[in-house]
């Protein structure tokens, strides 16, 4: 569909992150910085690229979308890339093991337009070309966004998912339907913040031994964090978590004063 106006200005107005997550195509980001710009969005984020950045492939594949590009951001963790942010949503179209809100890109882009006109920063999470994104990586984000696709043939292309979700990003801000919050509760924590939550509990539950079977772990701390996420803490209760999670910790290395010293040997010491 061809139509550029090069006379009209461009309007770069609040719009969520794009944020792909170690993507292996030059010419797939520049695919989705041109579906970006399609529908006014310009901050593109990308977490370990294959192929590093810049990349020539991805600006030939732009289209003259050359105010996303110069903006593009390269993280080496998905952490780091969503630190700023408080509210995440996971693109995916395979079922997760994991008791994740799944909602679809009309109340996702809903539920975002009312986010950013409370003045407030959001994401999308876009996974590699060939397997998404993994498990650890979705249960970062507050929600799932998955599309009405074929179930025998869902698999999206990068560029098509966020040309998908832009447009019906825009469709929503045009339409007028996102209203700012007005409940009068804080904003939640970047998720930053949120990010040092899980590691600070996670590091006391392995010093503690709560992990008994080491295979078990990874899927655990998903559960923890998953769980975790849905709470959307504010950044006063998330200092109040870490401060109850340290207490315990101290509580946990202070000898106890009412126990009995053993009597010589009975330790099983000579």
């Amino acid at each position: 569909m061809a139509g550029t106006d090069s006379s009209q200005p461009l309007s770069l107005a609040p719009s969520p992150a794009i944020i792909l997550v170690e993507p292996q195509l030059g010419e797939n980001i520049g695919a989705a910085a041109r579906a970006m710009a399609n529908f006014g969005l310009a901050d593109m984020r990308l977490v370990r690229p294959r192929d590093g950045w810049p990349n020539e492939k991805a600006v030939a594949a732009a289209s003259r979308a050359d105010h996303v590009l110069e903006r593009v951001k390269v993280f080496g963790s998905l952490e780091a890339a969503i630190a700023d942010l408080t509210l995440v949503y996971a693109t995916t179209a395979r079922s997760r093991d994991m008791q994740k809100e799944v909602l679809g890109p009309e109340e996702a882009s809903a539920n975002m337009a009312s986010h950013i006109a409370a003045q407030k920063s959001v994401g999308l999470l876009f996974g590699r070309e060939r397997w998404g994104l993994l498990n650890d990586e979705v249960a970062l984000a507050d929600a799932i966004v998955t599309l009405p696709v074929e179930p025998a043939f869902a698999s999206l292309n990068i560029a098509q998912a966020v040309l998908l979700m832009s447009y019906e990003w825009r469709r929503t801000r045009e339409e007028g339907r996102a209203l700012p919050f007005t409940d009068g509760l804080d904003e939640a924590a970047p998720r930053e913040q949120l990010v040092g939550l899980f590691e600070h509990l996670e590091g006391v539950l392995d010093h503690t031994g709560f992990f008994t079977t080491p295979d078990k772990r990874p899927s655990m701390v998903n559960n923890l964090r998953t769980a975790l996420t849905r709470g959307r803490f504010t950044a006063q209760e998330i200092r109040t978590l870490r401060g109850v999670i340290s207490s315990i910790d101290r509580r946990h290395e202070r000898p106890n004063p009412n126990r009995q010293k053993p009597a010589d040997g009975a330790d099983g010491k000579d």
